[in-house]
């Protein structure tokens, strides 16, 4: 499910059926949605990169008309944290001067799921 926020952002919201609480992670590259192509085409090394991440569950790649956006979707806040920090660390490895700007990351426990 996608619920809008102010200014036309969105978030994605999941949470296990059994009540089990998870987490996810957005990292929005505000005037950059070319990183999304550039990511995509690198999907392989991002896929091996994030799902080895301890309780990772999900990872969604979105282009925007201004931007691109990462969500990883994990068990607990550990594993949001670690994805964060890896992405960081890979781009900069990988794409350096790809990004003007840090990522505004938005990160909490998922509250619903359908």
């Amino acid at each position: 499910m996608l619920t809008p926020l102010d200014h036309g952002r969105t978030l994605a919201v999941q949470t296990a059926t059994d009540g089990v609480p998870m987490y996810a992670t957005i990292r929005r590259y505000e005037n950059n949605p070319d990183l999304a192509d550039r990511l995509a085409a690198r999907s392989d090394e991002i896929r091996a990169l994030i799902s080895g991440v301890a309780g990772f569950r999900a990872y969604h790649l979105v282009r925007s008309d201004d931007g691109t956006a990462s969500i990883t979707v994990c068990d607990d806040k550990a594993g949001t944290e670690e994805s964060n920090r890896l992405a960081a660390s890979w781009l900069q490895e990988n794409m350096p001067g790809a990004m003007p700007a840090a990522p505004q990351v938005t990160a909490g426990e998922i509250v619903v799921n359908f």
